[in-house]
Formats: C-alpha cells, structure tokens, sequence
C-alpha cells in the first residue's frame, strides 16, 4: 500500500461584503493555521497563484506568502500550487529565481507546482489565448527547468519565449530542482502529468473509488514509453484536494464547515464557467446564497447520519464530518493508491478559530493513523519504480551549453527580442465576437423559465447553436476522441436530437439520431441553453437528475473545451 501524505490547500477566499483590515486578517490567520499545521504534522502546504478572481482567490503573490511561512515553520513542505506559466502573466526567468530564492530560505522545502489558468479573467486580463496556453505551459516548464540546470542558460527562441544566454541564479538547493507537479482537473490532465513524469494535483472532488482509476492508469502511463519528463527529475505522486472541517459531533463539524465548502465550489463554477463578471460589482456571496440549491449545493441535503462519509451525497461534503468519519474516507483513498490529500479549510466563511481547532484535532486524532511504516514504504515505492524513472530521464533532452566564445550584445539581443510572433487580428475579433454572444445570450435565458426560453430559441435557433458548435470544435481538445455525441432534448412540445459527428479535424451537426454514439446526453431543452449561456452547471444538473449521461461518462468533462469553452485548470 503507498503510504499517504497530508496538505493544506489555500485559495484566501473572502467572500463580500469587505471592511477595512479583512484581507489583512485573511493572511494573518492563514499564517497562523500554517504554523500549527507544521506544529502537528501536516506534510504540505499548498499555495494557489490566481488574479482578478474577487471572493474565491485574494492570492496572486504566493511566493510572498511562502515566504513568509517558510520563517514561521520547520519541516512542511512548501507547495505552489501552481505558478501560472504562460510567459505573459510571468516570466519563465522570473520564476526560476523566485522558486530558487524560496528554496535557499526555506533551506530545501519548495514544491514546484505548475499550471495554464482557465478562467476567463486571467486569460483575458493577460491576453492569453486560451488555445495556446497547453503550448505555452510546455514551451515554459522546458525552459525553467533548463534554467535550474543549465550554468549558463543556453538561451531561448520560441514563438512565445525569447530569451539570450545568462547564468539564471540563484540556483536551487534541491538538486536538480524541486519536484514539479501540474494542475489537473480530469483524467486527460492526469494523462497529460504522467507523460510528463510529474506529480498531479487533482482539483476534482471525486470519490476514492474513481480517484483509484486515475491512479492506475497515472502510474501505468508513467511506467511506459510514453513518459518524457519535463523536467530533469520524476516526481511520481498524484494528490486530490478536498473540503475539511472537524469535530467529534458530526452536526457541529458540518454547521462549521458546509457552507464554506459548497461556496468554494460554486465561486470555481462560477469563475470557470461562461457566467458574466463585473469586475468590483458581481457579488458571488449574494448569488450563492440566492443559487445555490439550483446550482447542486443544497444545504438541506448534508444531514449528520453517522453513515459512511462520501464525498458527494447529492451535494458536495468533502471531508466534513467526525474524526472517525475522515479516517475512513482517507483509508479508502489510500487503498486505491492515493498519494497526498490536500485539505481546503480557509474557504467561504469558514472561521479561523474553527480551522484552527480542526487542525489540532487532525494532528490529535486522524494522523496518527497514518504515519506508522510510512518511511518504509516510501523507499519501497521509490525501489519499485526506480527503473522505470531512469529509462524515462534517458529519454528527456540533455543539458544544453552555450556556443564558444557567446557574449552579451545588448542591441543585438533586443532586436531579436521585437521580432515577436504575433497572432492574427482576425483570431482576436472571432473571440471578441464569442464573448459577447455569450454575454448577450445569458441575459436573454437568465431569470426565465422553460416556457419562456423554448418559445424563443425553436428548432431553427437549435440548428444554429448546433452549427456553431460544430464550427468552434477544437481537435486539440479532444484527447484524440472521434465518434458521435447524441443530444437529446426534451419540451413541452416533445423531443429533438441532434448529433454532433467529431473528425479527427472538425465536427459536424445533424438533426437527427446518432447510430452508435459514444455519449448520449438527454436534458431540458431550456436546461441546454442555460448550459450554453453559462447560466447553468452541467454538474449541477446532473446531480440534480435535470441531466442523463449515457455511453462514455469520461468524455462529459471534456465537452466545454472542445467546443470552444473554458474547463477548470
């Protein structure tokens, strides 16, 4: 069995309404919980890199944060989790020196945590394209941990990094450099870490059960050939991140803790999702209060009933319950090979007196049920893949030096630096376009019922959105997917079906039957359009028996970004 780590997961959420000194609180606090974390044995503490997205994430300068709790603890392990790699939000130089600099003063703690962002308001706000950043993220991790290795850099010339030689210092106190981890959400972001021999941190609130599928096949495709790390070393870990709060009667632990669990996954939906932002005047608190049972985050439904504690029950839970209850849903986690679990504490309005006696409680009475043997079977793990990891590294590019006699040449190497690649306007306007259909189209389906929404969009504006869909397929989306996606959407008035035909290059749309789909989707036809327009969670409506699947479920997640949408990490 693989022994199993323990983290903290921190977003510093802080829903409204502010006052004056709250976000000031917000990160005393958080320093406070992470001392006693250290204190009582947590292994991790993992740091999130957002920007712009009010209430769910006040924290866009972790390696601030980091920092600072590097001075206030003696053995947790430093995580970001992630640096936003697209060069445009930071520079891949920059953030070698600022993970080294925090490896020297927390003498060796730094976990490397990477990622693309998806929202909207990030990618837009840096003016990413959200098909390049999968490229971005690849072109970025090659060349930081080059940056960590290479004495001096030999340099950098792609359409989105350019870069001359320099010596990129300081250098890291983990040799060759701290173990790199990447954001995943589904199994295709699974995949992708494994191929790239690094540790993934899931952001999916799954069951044990199903997080035991992607562990199997991580550490399947990581065995392979397919495995190229991306780095100069192999992290071979897979962690799963869920909401905690603690206390030995289960009705207090879920009084304490629920609201802030469901907020924190409403606030992602929302910011992940299509749903309209005002910056400084959207309230997320207030539409969450107002939304939340028809966005599948029920109060009423998480009841204390001592049973067995599941993550979903109907709407979120997480690891919200009694000590006891916690202790048999990480046994089952570590069972199907689980890694690391990394708890979401500080989150909605969770209260920091309520963390803090959670954390001790943790430390007194869940911990110690998992620490016995665990160094033993730590080596055991490392033995047993030991020779998959080197035949993996031989197959990663070496180091690079620099060409004889290479001098710095400042006009030089600024010219170069002009000559940058720049995208098309035409590319630019499409987007635009996108973004104020779905802006337009929300206002037309919000606030209406089904009778309203199915008078106004019939069979003929179906055929439209259908076509569009098609038009906005995006093959590099589809984890090599191709066969046939059945619709069927129900009315008053009856039911139509449409069929979206997915190519190896594009999609085509049919109103009519698929013969042999791969999934089959059968919702509302209001709920459909509400889907479209960001104004409802396919989640939520599955959950709350509005959506039926059929067929392949692994291909739901996938369907936003395939077609043109946003998808979460």
């Amino acid at each position: 069995m693989i022994p199993i780590r323990f983290g903290l997961f921190y977003e510093h959420q802080l829903p409204r309404p502010w006052s004056d000194g709250q976000e000031l609180r917000l990160y005393q606090d958080a320093l406070d919980q992470v001392e006693i974390a250290d204190r009582v044995g947590f292994d991790y503490v993992w740091e999130v890199e957002h920007h712009f997205l009010e209430e769910y994430s006040h924290s866009s300068a972790p390696e601030v944060f980091l920092g600072a709790a590097s001075q206030r603890t003696k053995r947790i392990r430093l995580g970001h989790g992630i640096v936003q790699l697209p060069p445009a939000v930071n520079h891949p130089a920059r953030i070698a020196e600022r993970i080294a600099t925090l490896d020297l003063v927390s003498n060796g703690r730094v976990e490397f945590g990477t990622g693309e962002s998806s929202s909207s308001a990030e990618l837009g706000g840096f003016g990413v394209r959200r098909t390049d950043k999968r490229a971005q993220w690849q072109d970025a991790i090659d060349a930081i941990t080059r940056m960590f290795v290479e004495e001096p850099f030999a340099g950098w010339n792609s359409p989105d990094i350019q870069m001359p030689p320099r010596n990129v210092l300081p250098k890291t106190v983990q040799k060759p450099h701290p173990p790199l981890w990447v954001a995943c959400s589904r199994r295709e972001t699974i995949q992708f870490a494994a191929r790239n021999g690094i540790g993934a941190l899931s952001f999916s609130f799954v069951e044990p059960e199903d997080a035991g599928k992607w562990v199997d096949e991580y550490y399947r495709i990581l065995a392979s050939d397919e495995c190229v790390p991306a780095g100069f070393a192999v992290n071979p870990n897979v962690t799963v991140v869920l909401p905690m709060m603690l206390h030995a009667d289960e009705a207090t632990a879920i009084e304490r803790g629920i609201d802030g669990a469901h907020f924190f996954a409403f606030a992602l939906a929302h910011y992940y999702g299509t749903t309209p932002h005002d910056p400084g005047r959207t309230d997320v608190w207030r539409e969450f209060l107002e939304r939340r049972d028809s966005r599948g985050f029920s109060r009423e439904q998480i009841i204390a009933n001592a049973e067995t504690l599941n993550v979903n029950v109907g709407s979120l839970r997480g690891a919200v319950g009694t000590p006891d209850q916690v202790i048999e849903l990480i046994r089952r986690y570590e069972s199907v090979g689980v890694d690391q679990i990394s708890f979401v504490l500080q989150s909605g309005p969770n209260k920091h007196e309520h963390i803090c006696e959670t954390l001790e409680l943790f430390g007194e009475a869940v911990l110690p049920h998992f620490t016995e043997g665990r160094d033993e079977r730590e080596a055991a793990k490392a033995e047993r893949l030991a020779p998959a990891i080197e035949a993996a590294l031989a197959r990663r590019k070496p180091a690079r030096t620099v060409p004889p006699g290479y001098r710095i040449d400042e006009d030089a190497e600024v010219a170069r630096a002009r000559r940058r690649t720049r995208r098309p306007a035409r590319e630019d306007i499409r987007a635009a376009s996108r973004r104020r259909f779905r802006q337009g189209f929300y206002k037309l389906v919000h606030g209406r019922i089904d009778a309203q929404i199915e008078r106004r969009f019939g069979p003929n504006a179906q055929r439209l959105f259908f076509a569009g869909m098609a038009r906005a397929y995006d093959p590099s989306a589809s984890g090599g997917f191709t066969g046939d996606l059945e619709f069927r959407l129900t009315s008053a008035s009856g039911q139509t079906t449409w069929t979206l035909e997915i190519g190896e290059t594009r999609a085509r749309a049919h109103a009519r039957p698929a013969k042999d789909p791969a999934l089959t989707l059968t919702m509302a036809t209001a709920d459909f359009l509400r889907t479209l327009a960001g104004d409802a969670n396919p989640a939520s409506l599955l959950m709350d028996g509005r959506l039926e699947l059929r067929g392949d479920f692994e291909l739901a997640p996938r369907l936003s970004e395939m077609f043109g949408g946003p998808s979460p990490y």
